[in-house]
Formats: C-alpha cells, structure tokens, sequence
C-alpha cells in the first residue's frame, strides 16, 4: 500500500467510527455491543503503515551489505591525514568525488571553497628543565592549529598552572614572563561527554591570547578527554585581535596531571617549548557535492552530509571518516532499493570544519537563492558509535514531526529526538529557517579518540557504523518522500 492509500485509508477509517459511534447510541445495548465488536475488529485490522516496510529494508541492507565499513577502510588509508590545504586533503576530495561517480550519483561535483593552510612541522617537544632530576624528561604534546612557532632554540621559563581565565587574571602578575598551563579538565560528573567538552573547550581556543594579555610567553592546554593516558589532543585555537601572538599546545592529561603534583608540592619547575609549525595564505579547496534527483519534487533539497577534512595526526576515522561514509550510504542505499523519494537528496562533503568552516559557509553562500527550497539538512559529526538518536535545530513543531518519524527508526537503536545543535557545516542554513538535524550516537567514548593519534581505523566497530547509517538513511527518506515539508524557523537574515 503506499502513503498516500494509507493516508486516505486512515482517514475514511476515522469517520466510519465515528458514524458507527452515534449509531451506536441509538440501538438496545445488545445491538451496541455488536457495533462496538466490528469497530474493535475494524481497528485493528492489519494496515501497517507502509513506510515501516521500508525501512525496515534499509536497516537490513545496511547490516547485512551496507558498504560504509569498507569505504572507511579505504579513506583511512589513501587520506589518513587531510587537513584543509594539504596533500591529504587533495586526496580525499578525489577519492569522495570517484565514490559518487562510481555510485551512479547525478550531478557530481565539486564546488570551490576557500580554506586556512596551517602545517604542524617536525618539531614537537616540551621538556622538563627543573627540577634538576628530572631534567630531559619529555612531556607528549601537540601543537594547536593556528599557533604560531617558537624560536628555534625554543621558549624556556617556568610554569604557572591555572584552571581558568579568571584565576589566570588573578594571578596575572605571576603569569609574567612563564608558561601558562590551562589545567580545567572535562567535568566527570557530567553524564553528557560533549557538555563537558563544552564547559572546557575555551582555553584551549582562546587561552594563548589570554595568557599573552598577562604577559606570559607560552601556552600549554590540558587535552579534551576524560582519560588519563599519554596522549595529546589537538585542535583549533584562535588569536585575539590586538594582541601579542605566543606559541600554544595540547600536553597530554598525564602529562598536565605531572606538572600540576609538582607544582603543588613546590617544586621549582621550569619547561622549555620547541614548535615549528606555520600559516600560510588561504587557498582554494571544495566541498565535494552528489545527488539523488527527486522522482517528483528534483527542486526540493535535503540534505546529509559530513566534514572531509580531519587534523593531520591519527586517520580521521571518528572524526569523521564515520561521518563521511555513512552520508555516502544515503543515496547509494536507497538507490540500491529501488527508494528513490519525491524531493532531491543532496550529499555534501565540506572541507575545513576543523580549523575554519570554510566549506560551511561557502556551501551556504552558493546556494543561497536555493535555501527557500532546502527541506531538512542532516550532518553526521560525532562518531561511528551506536545511534541513539538525533539533535533537532528548529521549531518545536519541526522537532515533534521528527520525533514521530523517529518512531519507525527505532531497529537502529535511535530514541531520542532532543533540542541541539544541527552541526558546524550546515549551521549557517539555520539564518534562513531551515531544520537541521544532528545525528546522535553514543558519546561516551568519542573523546577517547576525538582529535588524537588514537583516532584510526581500528576504532571503528563495523555494525555501530552501519546501524548510523541505516539511521540516517531512513530519517533522510523519510522526509525527502513525505507529502508535506517540516515547519520552517523564522528567517533570520537580512539579504
């Protein structure tokens, strides 16, 4: 049965118990009883809703033959480091841009972007100076993206340690002339691991211009993780306008937990910091762009997608090869199918969320006469783990219309349908009202590896992989082939 006979089907039912009803209330009881048994019967004849059948397809082509698994395999591989500008970069785009054409996708293509050109270098070290019996001893960092190099011979001074911006000013003038150590970690307590990252991210995007502002000459940054290991997470970091530029790095958490025990025991401890890491000019990169043309509505749009660019250590694979891969299963999935919905399904792979959104928001810029008809964009940034449901930027009307949708999802594991942000690359469309949507896996491990040597490959269990993708896929479907569209948000620009 389609849709649309089942719509319709729904609806004569509705006003034949409503006749039956008031029939009902003019007969003897025993004929009263009578009705009441057909309408019972009636009711619960089997009229599923058809949509169910289908995407009870997709969840079971993508656990049994879903392809995200092996493409992440293949992308780890060719691009493990694809940091916006690079080499790796290059790469991938080739490599997303041969996966749609291969796929059958129409109108491939990529859609220029500028991007941020930052290299890490070959020199990473920080080093105990003092106390003197543990001069030499090493300590692992990463240097920021974005941060400026020190000197050659490096910056030696010694270190105050501080746990936010404000006990930072309060101590400014013992900040003078050392190294600043941001030491906030991620809150345990909190059940949410992203909140958490929230609560700390600022020093480490803004804390080197914030030490600057009190005369310190470097700064060091607690990793973004709850575990307690020996290795650094990296990340953007951002300069203050107006103010002096010092070199900054993630130190591992064992790493910070060292300088911090010897700080409180008083010890007298100096570090010496050596990077070499540089900026260059913006250049010119793309977001890499396919689509499933709508059977009905081709000039309605919805959109899923991902970020391609990932930091240049560990592969990317979480962070968010994941993220990539399940996208390219959208359309590949329901093409397979034979599921090819009323609207135009648009996958996008943007270059440059890491250190920029270049791609974000020159996606939005090109396509900006097309927003009006951009029914839902769906982005997929938080890790190849189990899904557990989706994060909605809209109206509530829009969130409650997802939430119903999502009841037919539930095989995949998706339950909840909460307020949140939809993702940084498809954030600009919000300006004009468009539903966004955040898909939600499990988040307690995503800053095990989030940022770090730890993110490979190997991180990545295949059926949490494919189940997203069966997810998204079916939520994408779901809202492309609808009679209707979401409820739009107020349009907020001012074009």
């Amino acid at each position: 049965m389609a849709f649309d006979e089942y719509a319709a089907w729904t609806s004569a039912l509705e006003r034949l118990l409503r006749c039956c009803v008031m029939f009902a209330r003019t007969v003897p009881p025993q004929a009263a009883l009578a009705v009441a048994a057909f309408v019972v019967a009636l009711a619960a004849s089997p009229q599923e809703d058809p949509r169910r059948e289908a995407v009870d397809r997709i969840v079971e082509e993508s656990l049994a033959r879903g392809e995200a698994y092996a493409r992440l395999r293949s992308l780890c591989r060719i691009a493990p480091h694809r940091l916006s500008g690079s080499k790796g970069a290059e790469k991938a785009i080739r490599w997303a841009r041969d996966i749609m054409e291969r796929d059958g996708l129409e109108n491939v293509r990529l859609e220029p972007c500028r991007v941020a050109r930052w290299e890490r270098g070959e020199v990473e070290e920080l080093t105990l100076t003092s106390p003197p019996p543990l001069r030499g001893a090493r300590l692992p960092i990463l240097a920021l993206g974005g941060s400026i190099a020190t000197p050659e011979e490096g910056i030696e001074a010694g270190v105050i340690v501080v746990r936010s911006v404000e006990e930072l000013r309060k101590r400014a003038d013992e900040a003078r002339g050392r190294i600043v150590l941001f030491n906030r970690p991620m809150d345990d307590a909190n059940e949410n691991p992203f909140q958490a990252y929230g609560g700390a991210v600022g020093q480490r995007r803004s804390g080197a211009s914030e030490a600057a502002r009190v005369g310190a000459v470097a700064a060091l940054v607690r990793s973004l993780t709850t575990r307690l290991d020996d290795f650094p997470h990296t990340g953007a970091m951002q300069y203050a306008a107006g103010v002096p530029r010092i070199p900054a790095a993630a130190i591992s958490t064992n790493g910070a937990n060292r300088i911090a025990g010897l700080v409180e025991a008083g010890r007298d401890v100096r570090l010496r910091l050596r990077l070499d890491c540089r900026s260059h000019d913006p250049v010119e990169s793309f977001n890499v762009v396919g689509e499933l043309v709508g059977r009905e509505l081709p000039d309605e749009i919805v959109v899923v997608g991902a970020h391609l660019d990932a930091w240049d250590v560990g592969e990317g694979a979480h962070d968010d090869g994941a993220g990539c891969v399940q996208a390219l299963e959208v359309p590949r999935l329901l093409e397979k199918l034979g599921l090819r919905p009323r609207r135009t399904i648009r996958c996008v792979l943007f270059m440059n969320e890491e250190n920029g959104v270049g791609g974000g928001n020159a996606y939005f810029r090109t396509h900006i006469d097309e927003m009006s008809r951009h029914v839902l964009a769906v982005e997929s940034d938080r890790g190849g783990f189990t899904p557990r449901g989706f994060a909605v930027a809209g109206t509530d009307a829009a969130r409650a219309e997802i939430a119903e949708l999502v009841e037919l999802l539930e095989r995949t594991g998706v339950r909840d349908v909460d307020p949140g942000g939809g993702g940084a690359d498809i954030g600009p469309m919000a300006q004009e009202g468009v539903p966004l949507v955040g898909f939600v896996p499990d988040p307690q491990r995503y800053f095990d590896y989030h940022h770090s040597a730890r993110d490979v490959f190997a991180a990545v269990n295949r059926r949490e992989l494919e189940l997203g993708a069966a997810a998204i896929a079916g939520l994408v479907w779901l809202v492309a082939d609808a009679e209707g569209t979401l409820p739009r948000a107020p349009i907020a620009s001012s074009r």
